[in-house]
C-alpha cells in the first residue's frame, strides 16, 4: 500500500466515524476475518517503537441525534488523520485551536522533522559544551514518562529505541528489513538507564544515542487538546488522533460515546468488539497497523528493544482503557512486548487501567473490568 492509498484508506475510515448512544457494554463478533489492512500513522513509530492507534472508530446510529450532531474538523496532522468533535459549543475557533496544538507538538516532538525540538536533540543540536541539552518543559515531560515506561517495562518500552527505528522504513513503497550488521550496530546505543533526565536538563551517556516518542507523543497531545477543551468549557467532545480516541466527558444527554474496535487485518470498518465509554481514553497497538512481508515473513513495526527485530509472541492486538490517552499509548506497547501473560500481570497491578489481549487465534482476552457485554 503506497502511502497515497494509506492516508486514502485513513480518511475513509475518519468519514465513516461517529458516535451514539446506549449502556457501559462490549458485543464480541466471534468469526474470523482473512482481509488485509493497515493503518496510517504518527510520526516516528512507537515505543518499542509503535504507533499505537489506528483501531478505534466511532459510530452515530442515533436517526435523533440532531442537536447533538457534533461541530467537527478534520486535517493530515502529525503524520495521521485527525479529527475533532464537539458536542457541546459551536465556537468552531476551538476545532481550529486543537488543529494549532497539533502543529504546535509536532514542533516538538517529531523524530524526522528537521526543525524539531526533538530532531535536534537527537542531532546533538541542542547540547552545550559539557553535552547537557537544555529542553522545554513539555518535552522534558513526555521523555520524563517515557522513562518511566521504561523502568515499568523493564526495558521492554524504550524511549532510547531511535537508533534502531531509524533503519526501518515501515512508511516506505518498498519496504525492506536492515542489514543485520547495522541493527546489531545499533542496539548497543538503546538502553533508557543510559538517558539522564534532571528536570529540563538531558544528557546521554552514550554518543550517537536518540530518542524516539513515537510510542506516547499522540496519547500525551491527544491529553493537551482535552486540557485545552475543557479550559475552554467544553465537556463533550471526542479527539481522535489517527485511531487513538479520548472521550472528553459523555454526550450531552448523559449517554456514552461507542467506540469500535478494528478486527486485525480485516477491512478498516470491520470491528472486533465495540465498548461504550464515558471520559476515557481508547488506545491499541496491533500488529497489523503497519506491516510488510519479506521472503514469506511478516515483519511489523513493533520493534523489541533488546533483538532490533519485530517483537514475537502470540499477540495481534492489545487495547487499553484508561484516564489519561498517554497512559494509554505507553501502556498497550508495553503490554504488546511483554506478552499476554507479563502483560495481564502488569494491568492487574495498576489501578483505574483495563486492557484486552486479542491472541493469533483471534481470542479476545480480557481484565476483570474491561467492560462486555451478553
Amino acid at each position: 500500500m503506497t502511502k497515497r492509498e494509506k492516508i486514502i484508506a485513513a480518511v475513509f475510515l475518519v468519514l465513516v466515524l461517529a458516535l451514539f448512544a446506549g449502556a457501559y457494554t462490549l458485543r464480541q463478533r466471534g468469526q474470523q476475518n482473512t482481509g488485509s489492512g493497515q493503518t496510517s500513522q504518527s510520526d516516528g513509530s512507537s515505543g518499542i517503537t509503535e504507533d499505537s492507534g489506528n483501531a478505534a472508530s466511532q459510530e452515530n446510529t442515533n436517526p435523533q441525534a440532531g442537536s447533538q450532531d457534533p461541530i467537527t474538523e478534520t486535517a493530515f496532522k502529525l503524520n495521521t488523520v485527525v479529527t475533532i468533535s464537539i458536542y457541546d459549543s459551536r465556537d468552531t475557533s476551538l476545532l481550529e485551536g486543537c488543529m494549532e496544538l497539533c502543529d504546535h507538538y509536532e514542533q516538538m516532538f517529531s523524530r524526522t522533522l528537521e526543525t524539531s525540538e526533538l530532531y535536534q536533540l537527537n542531532h546533538g543540536e541542542l547540547a552545550d559544551a559539557d553535552g547537557v541539552s537544555h529542553l522545554s518543559a513539555e518535552l522534558a515531560e513526555l521523555i520524563g514518562r517515557g522513562l518511566e515506561y521504561g523502568q515499568l517495562s523493564g526495558g521492554r518500552f524504550d524511549i532510547a529505541i531511535g537508533p534502531v527505528s531509524s533503519l526501518w522504513d515501515f512508511t516506505s513503497d518498498n519496504p525492506s528489513v536492515p542489514e543485520d550488521s547495522l541493527i546489531q550496530a545499533a542496539l548497543p546505543l538503546v538502553d533508557y538507564q543510559d538517558v539522564t533526565l534532571d528536570g529540563q536538563d538531558l544528557t546521554f551517556q552514550k554518543e550517537g544515542m536518540q530518542l524516539d516518542l513515537g510510542a506516547i507523543a499522540k496519547g500525551y497531545i491527544a491529553d493537551r487538546l482535552k486540557d485545552y477543551l475543557l479550559e475552554n468549557g467544553v465537556e463533550s467532545a471526542i479527539i481522535n488522533l489517527g485511531g487513538n480516541v479520548l472521550c472528553v466527558g459523555s454526550r450531552p444527554d448523559g449517554t456514552p460515546f461507542r467506540v469500535g474496535l478494528q478486527r486485525p487485518f480485516a477491512d478498516r470498518n470491520e470491528t472486533i468488539a465495540t465498548i461504550e465509554v464515558s471520559d476515557l481514553s481508547v488506545v491499541s497497538s496491533g500488529i497489523y497497523e503497519r506491516y510488510f512481508e519479506q521472503d514469506g515473513r511478516l515483519y511489523h513495526h513493533i520493534l523489541d528493544p533488546a533483538t532490533g527485530y519485530p517483537c514475537e509472541n502470540n499477540l495481534v492486538a492489545v487495547t487499553i482503557l484508561s484516564e489519561e490517552s498517554t497512559d494509554g499509548d505507553g501502556l498497550s506497547t508495553t503490554c504488546f512486548a511483554l506478552g499476554l501473560e507479563e502483560g495481564m500481570k502488569l494491568i492487574k497491578s495498576m489501578e483505574d487501567v483495563e486492557a484486552m489481549f486479542i491472541t493469533e487465534d483471534n481470542t479476545l482476552h480480557y481484565s476483570s473490568g474491561f467492560p462486555r457485554g451478553d
